[in-house]
């Protein structure tokens, strides 16, 4: 625990939700909900618009749709958030070596570490210093939290929420976590919650008055203790700027149970293609590969099979992934499928063999005219609109529009320019044409084989950004003043 608040955290405000209205003028202010749209897709974030409606992530789209009909609902756009994510770590590595991502939205900072703050004032001003910067930069919006210990910043962070900062003060500690939900503290789920409740404990205070040894008596030694501690305000973790990845994996959730052999194995195969284009980007490669299997009961499965060195080559982990699925039993259907890979390693072994036969698989893939399943459905936990590989007969339009034109993602038009799809179906694809520094654009309607219309990249949300390549060295004028110790500042 530090005796200045130079631990940072920062988490973007509804990040995908946001990004999508920064992206879209015609979406501000009201409700969005991002995240796989078939029928068994998840919302992956809410706008706050949305929010009041009782939306929230890992919610069932089905359900999101009930509570907010008149939302507007969008395919993930991952190539547009991982853009502005990696703009928002370089502004946090300009701050200090030791960035510690926890995902594409958020991350902690040792602000120590990195010579811009060594006490309260000068922690607080980073922190408004960096909400200005993201928001010239990026266009969007952050919280951050300040404290001792990445605890107690991350609860800070939550607690802004949204676009505000929270400087947790030393010594201030224990009162502030004491009247907080047990669900606060990291580590505690329902089922810990639950058993905490039964025991007479539903606040951080309750938790810190039981003492450590009831609640090792109710938890056991090694989670009790650590509860414990955290419910005192103490954590002593540090700040990790490389977090080396155990394993990769990609997985599919599908709108109907799959029954098909055939079908099955080529998603397996799909799916083991695209953990190879996870695997390679990240510069690793693996030893043991994984499948999993949720079949129709809800029944989860999963095999392994080791190799005799570690490889990123596409042949032998579909290879290694059929020979999986051929001890699985999946006749009475399949809703999930997922191919990972663990044992990583910086190096590969070379297979020769392997990579004479991808060379032969991908002639034979060129030849059946097999395409590639777009990546922002299937990363959603859905297969909106995915090809068919193995499906007997020819696609509907319906299946045609929605894998070719996902909701909300880019396209271009050769007379109206850059817009983006606000729905598809029955042969035909509805735009809006709008950019992210235009007016709320214009609605126009084409066949979804109209040869002037193609899917396009994203555009940047900021056009011309500030440039912050000096920065910290000369930071802008904070937006407010300073705040009194453990408190919160707006805009």
């Amino acid at each position: 625990m530090r005796a200045a608040p130079t631990i940072l955290h920062l988490d973007m405000d509804a990040f995908y939700a946001s990004a999508e209205q920064a992206a879209k003028p015609s979406l501000r202010g009201k409700p969005v909900v991002v995240g796989g749209l078939g029928p068994r897709g998840v919302v992956a974030t809410a706008s706050y618009e949305a929010r009041r409606f009782g939306v929230h992530s890992a919610m069932p789209m089905a359900q999101a749709r009930r509570l907010a009909p008149n939302a507007a609902y969008l395919v993930p756009r991952f190539s547009l958030y991982r853009s502005v994510s990696d703009q928002v770590m370089e502004l946090l590595g300009r701050l200090s070596p030791l960035v510690e991502p926890l995902s594409l939205d958020e991350a902690f900072v040792d602000l120590e570490a990195g010579g811009t703050a060594d006490d309260t004032a000068s922690a607080l001003a980073i922190g408004e210093q960096l909400r200005e910067a993201i928001e010239a930069v990026t266009g969007l919006s952050g919280s951050v939290g300040l404290a001792g210990s990445k605890m107690l910043a991350k609860i800070a962070s939550e607690e802004a929420k949204p676009d505000g900062i929270l400087l947790i003060a030393p010594g201030t500690e224990r009162d502030l976590l004491a009247p907080m939900p047990v669900r606060t503290l990291p580590g505690v789920g329902p089922a810990t919650a639950d058993h905490l409740r039964r025991a007479g404990m539903t606040t951080v205070n309750d938790l810190a008055e039981a003492g450590e040894a009831e609640l090792v008596r109710l938890l056991g030694k090694a989670h009790g203790g650590s509860l414990h501690r955290m419910a005192s305000g103490q954590d002593d973790r540090p700040v990790v700027a490389e977090r080396d990845a155990k394993s990769v994996s990609v997985e599919d959730t599908f709108d109907t149970d799959l029954h098909d052999r055939v079908r099955v194995r080529s998603e397996v195969e799909r799916l083991a293609d695209r953990c190879v284009q996870r695997l390679r980007a990240a510069e690793r490669s693996g030893r043991t590969v994984v499948l999993k299997v949720r079949r129709y009961d809800f029944s989860t499965l999963t095999r392994s099979e080791t190799l005799r060195g570690p490889t990123d080559d596409p042949t032998v982990v579909r290879e290694a992934a059929a020979r999986l699925l051929e001890s699985v039993d999946t006749t009475g259907g399949v809703r999930l499928l997922g191919v990972g890979v663990t044992g990583l390693a910086d190096y590969t072994q070379e297979d020769l063999f392997a990579q004479a036969a991808d060379e032969r698989t991908a002639a034979g893939l060129a030849a059946a005219g097999l395409a590639d399943r777009a990546e922002a459905g299937a990363d959603a936990g859905t297969d909106d609109g995915r090809p068919e590989p193995g499906e007997p007969g020819p696609e509907s339009a319906e299946q045609l529009a929605a894998r070719r034109w996902p909701a909300g993602h880019d396209v271009r038009h050769d007379t109206h320019g850059h817009g983006w799809v606000q729905g598809s179906g029955v042969g035909r694809v509805t735009v809006r044409f709008e950019e992210p520094e235009s007016a709320p654009g214009r609605v126009r309607t084409f066949r979804i084989d109209d040869p002037a219309l193609r899917p396009a990249d994203p555009l940047p949300l900021v056009r011309d950004p500030v440039d912050y390549s000096s920065w910290p060295a000369s930071l802008p004028k904070s937006r407010s003043g300073p705040v009194s110790s453990g408190g919160e500042s707006r805009p």
